[in-house]
Order: C-alpha cells, then structure tokens, then sequence
C-alpha cells in the first residue's frame, strides 16, 4: 500500500513522508553515515563530528581537511562562503571555533573559550542583529551562560537559570529566540537577546501536559517554527510559531530505532536529515512557514558607561548633563532611587555622592538669574516625602543640597525644569495619578539667600505619566503618558493650552513611554531641534522634530561595544542630551542613557553615554 503524506491543510505548512512524492531527496552519502553530528555547506559539502575529530568534504565525497578532536555539540553558522562552527571539546567541555573556508577547503582554529566551570550538555550558537556571534552553555543542572566572540574576544554576557536536563538547544535568529530541549519535560523558548529580563514561553510537553510521549529531544529550527524529536524518537512533532503562539502540526512517525536521547536532527535545504542506529536518513520537506525577523532599527555602540549602582536591582533610573566652561569637565548627574544623587565625569567614574534618599527624576538648568545673581541649579523628586529637592551645583561641578519644599502630592514621580526667556527657573513635577504641577523656583537675599518654590498651576492626565521636557525655546511641555504616548502644552503657567498628541504609542512608540531630552543644534533657530524619547517596551529610542507636525526621524537601539568591554541598553527610564562640544567622539553632543540591565557581565545598573554624531550619522539628521 503507498503511503502517502502527511499535510495539515489547516496550517499548510510541513510535509514529511518517508518516500519522496516530488522531487527526490538526496540521501546522505555513505562517508557521512557515521557522523554523530553534520552540517551541510554550501557548494553541497560537508562539516562532520565523528570518533576522528572535525571533518570537512567537499561535495564529491573527498575529505579536505580534519581537526583530530574527540568533541560533540556542533552547530554553524553561515556567511558567504565562510562558515563558524563551534563544538565543545569532550575532555575538557571548552568550546572551540572554527571557521570553515569552504573554496579553499580549509578548517582554522580560532582563539577558544575559557574552560566551563560547569558540566556542559548542550550548547548553540546565536548570531544577534549587531552580527555578533554569541555562544550558549547549559548544565544539566540548568546553570547556563551566554558568551559573545569578536575577533579573539570571548566575553562572559550573563548568566541565566534554564531546565535542568537540557540535552539540546538551538536558536533562531530572526525571531532572536532561545529554544531549549528539556529531556523529561518538553521544549521552551526564552529571549536570546541578552538585555532585559526576558521571557519564557511553552513551546511543548510531555503527555498528559502536552503532545510529547516521551519527553523532548533534538531540536531544528525551521523558518516561523521548530522540529522537535520525541525523547522515544519514535516520532517527529512540528510546531509553527503562528499568532503570537505555538501551533502543534500533526506528529510524523519516523521510527529511528535508538535509544532514549541518541537521536539527532539537521536540515539540507528541502530535506530533513535524521539520524539513528542505522545512520542518517533524508526525508523530503516542505515548510512553508515565514521566519519572523526584527524589525530593521540603527544600531549604535556606547562610548563610555559610568561605574555601576551600589544598589542591586532597580536602582538607576534618571541623568541630567552638566556643562563646564572647560568641556573636559562635564558632569553627568544620575538619581539611584535606592540611596541619593551621584555625580559623574566624562569616563564614568563617580565623583560624589549625595545619600539623600530615593530620589526618582533630576533635571539642570544653568545661567540662571536669581536675585540679581547667577546660579546653576538641579532638582530632583524625593520619593520618600514627596518633595522636590534643590541642590546647586559650583563652577568645579560640584553638587550641594539647597533647599527641599513639600509637593502635596501622594506618589510624586517624574520632573524637569523649565527656564523662560523672562528669566528664572520653574519645575515641572507629576505623581503617578497623573496630576502635574508647575512651580516658580526663587531666590532672595532678604531671607539669607534661600529658595522658595511658589505653585503656579496644576493641571492632569488620565493615566500615569513620568518624562517630561521643556523646550525653553519655545515655551513648550513635552510629557509622556506611559501608556498612551507623548503630549504637548504651553510651558507658560499664564498662558495655558489643551494638551495636544504628538506621537501616540504605536508603530514607532511602544509603551512605556519614558525620559525626554531635546537636542538643540548649537547655533540653531528656536524652530529647529530633536526631541528624542525612550520606547521602553522595545528597548529603543526615537528621533522626532521638536516641533509640529513632529515628523519622526526615525529609531535607534544601543548596542554592544565589545571592544571597551560596555553592553547595550534596555528597559531605559530617563535620558538626557546636550548638543555642546565635549570633545573626542562627542564634538557634535552627548546622549547619556540609563540602562535597566547591565551586562558582560551581569551587574548592577548604571548609564551608558552616546556620542550625538553616531545618533546623526545614522538616521540621516542634519
């Protein structure tokens, strides 16, 4: 009796048969019959992980080259005609990389990993949107990290809790998803990209939680899914990655006669290999599943961070910028919401610190006049007691408490200042029910050169907001609604406007939406500059026209500089920008951006700075 194949004409996604009904298949050739592991290159050659080591042939069978190694766990990735695999070494578990030429038909060691302080039971590659290359590790205990390689760098990314019993892992790219093969229990996927906190997602169980009999065993990924072996490798269970969840197909029985968790699986273009007691096996494929990738977005590399937060957790959270006369000594303000205000210079190192208490948003202003004298002032919300406090700041930077006024309000949040063309200072401060309020920041010699803070109007949005900015300029609020998006009004308290949407949370904007600065060319007309924003919910950033109709400019995310040892951002909550000439890579301006996560290695928060010309440069500005 023909068999016939096995379609789901609901997903009409996978055909798999043991015989070819089209097209037939190319069987694996006999010399890579005893391969515990393969890949196949492209010209038809082939990578192979056997007893004898690491074996490359071209495609009429005729090996070209071999690393003697006993070693398991390969996986590739491709690039032209070169192609990285990375196996790990059995003796000592140490990954080791090649780079495989495939025209010249040669294997290259590369620099290895460090030796694993751990057993390792699997490992997969992952190539990241920036083109880095990382590398998973995970124990049978579920102790795993996550490496990154450029060049003859190995760097430890962070380190992660997965499944114990993880015999396999793979991950796919695109949809920069981790898929972990739990050998008594099923398949799950986590996020591959290292920065935030990331997410676990079920993908299949064991039976009766799922559709696996016997557990979860080799994985493949496939274009918007994955092939998964039963852990009996008795059958082949297909999962299409549809509507923002796992879809099962109908299993196919593959019979591959082995023993519990020997199985392997590998892809050659339209074929699925699988591999038994008997050796490997082809069978004709047909996926039509579309591959989910990011969205394209810039990516630019931090220049400098600052040293981390003497607080674990959620500890960072705004800065502000400070400009010297002598631009070498800028200084970066950053609130830590577990202890006070921290003062830092241009190569991030910590020059003070002010222990006075859970401080949320700050803000500068400079030039100010005030009693017929000039000051330069930052102020800051004070989560403890709801109030806003002042502090001055003296022509070497350095920061001193001045004066802290009580708000009213019952969960103050978010601030930032605003300096009018008619001179003075006045504070915007809001409270997660949405009330704002703005204040007229004073000075009198009379009083022995107090300030004094004097409400000058409230007004309310429906639901939580935070950033803000002002456009001194032109007289202009910008806030930001966390979950609806960005707002304007007039900044001048007697000449009050509705609320006016600038840019809701949607294609460019994904909620929360968090800190605010404005970037003004220096030398630019009053109608002219950038306002940039925190997409939280994505980890980006986006440029806009700082005034109407607020054309986007477009997004850009921050990623790794490997070579200065610096990690991305993510989850960001304030930000600020300055167009001034600080000198080096920042002559066009600095963007200081606080980072939810940091990483290489995990460590306690803290700010990454951004050289304004790599913003510039990459989304076109002028």
């Amino acid at each position: 009796m023909k068999k016939t194949v096995l379609c789901s004409a609901l997903l009409a996604a996978f055909c798999l048969s043991a015989k070819a009904q089209a097209a037939p298949v190319q069987a694996v050739p006999s010399f890579a019959q005893e391969a515990e592991e393969l890949a196949r290159l492209p010209g038809g050659g082939w990578l192979t992980l056997d007893k004898h080591g690491l074996r490359l042939f071209d495609a009429a069978g005729q090996e070209q080259d071999r690393i003697a190694v006993r070693a398991k766990q390969l996986d590739t990735r491709l690039d032209g005609n070169q192609v990285l695999a990375v196996f790990l070494e059995a003796d000592t578990q140490r990954p080791l990389p090649v780079t495989v030429d495939v025209q010249a038909g040669k294997l290259r060691k590369l620099p290895p990993f460090p030796v694993p302080t751990f057993s390792v039971e699997a490992s997969c590659l992952y190539r990241d949107a920036q083109q880095l290359d990382h590398l998973f590790l995970i124990g049978k205990d579920g102790q795993a990290e996550q490496w990154v390689m450029q060049g003859e760098q190995r760097s430890l990314v962070r380190k992660l809790a997965l499944p114990p019993h993880a015999k396999h892992c793979r991950v796919d790219d695109g949809a920069q998803r981790l898929l972990v093969s739990e050998s008594n229990m099923g398949v799950w996927a986590y996020d591959a990209e290292s920065e935030g906190v990331g997410k676990r997602e079920v993908v299949a169980l064991r039976k009766p939680y799922g559709q696996l009999d016997g557990g979860a065993g080799a994985l493949a990924v496939l274009p918007g899914g994955v092939a998964v072996l039963d852990g009996k490798a008795e059958k082949l269970h297909l999962f299409a990655y549809q509507a923002n969840k796992w879809t099962a197909l109908p299993p196919q029985a593959v019979a591959l006669n082995v023993r519990k968790g020997d199985s392997q699986l590998a892809l050659d273009k339209d074929s699925m290999l699988l591999r038994g007691k008997n050796g490997w096996q082809a069978r004709p494929l047909k996926w039509a599943g579309q591959a989910k990738a990011v969205p394209a977005v810039a990516i630019i590399a931090p220049q400098a961070q600052t040293a981390p937060m003497a607080r674990q957790g959620d500890a960072a959270d705004d800065p502000a910028i400070w400009l010297s006369r002598n631009p070498a000594d800028a200084r970066i303000l950053g609130t830590n919401k577990k202890q006070g205000l921290l003062v830092y210079d241009l190569r991030g190192k910590q020059t003070q610190l002010l222990e006075v208490g859970r401080l949320n948003n700050v803000d500068v202003r400079q030039n100010i006049q005030l009693d017929g004298s000039k000051v330069d002032l930052a102020v800051a919300t004070q989560r403890d007691d709801n109030s806003m406090m002042l502090f001055t700041i003296n022509a070497s930077g350095e920061v001193a408490e001045a004066g802290r006024f009580p708000t009213g309000l019952k969960s103050i949040y978010g601030m930032c200042l605003y300096q009018p063309a008619s001179g003075g200072v006045e504070a915007f401060l809001n409270d997660k029910d949405g009330t704002f309020q703005q204040y007229k920041i004073e000075m009198s010699g009379l009083s022995g050169g107090k300030f004094s803070a004097t409400l000058l109007r409230s007004f309310k949005v429906a639901t939580q907001p935070e950033g803000c900015v002002a456009d001194d300029a032109n007289a202009r609020l910008f806030l930001g609604e966390e979950t609806r998006g960005i707002w304007t009004t007039s900044a001048d308290a007697a000449k009050p406007d509705a609320l006016t949407m600038v840019l809701p949370v949607g294609q460019h904007l994904t909620a929360d939406v968090e800190g605010m600065a404005i970037y003004r060319k220096p030398g630019g007309a009053p109608n002219t500059g950038y306002l940039i924003v925190s997409s939280q919910g994505d980890s980006s950033y986006v440029v806009l026209d700082a005034q109407a109709p607020y054309k986007v400019r477009g997004r850009f995310t921050v990623g790794f500089n490997l070579p200065a040892g610096i990690d991305g951002t993510s989850e960001t909550d304030g930000l600020d920008v300055t167009s001034a000439n600080l000198g080096g890579a920042y002559a066009q301006g600095m963007l200081v951006i606080q980072d939810g996560y940091k990483r290489l290695p995990d460590g306690p928060q803290n700010f990454k700075y951004v050289a304004w010309g790599e913003v510039a440069k990459a989304l076109g500005l002028e």
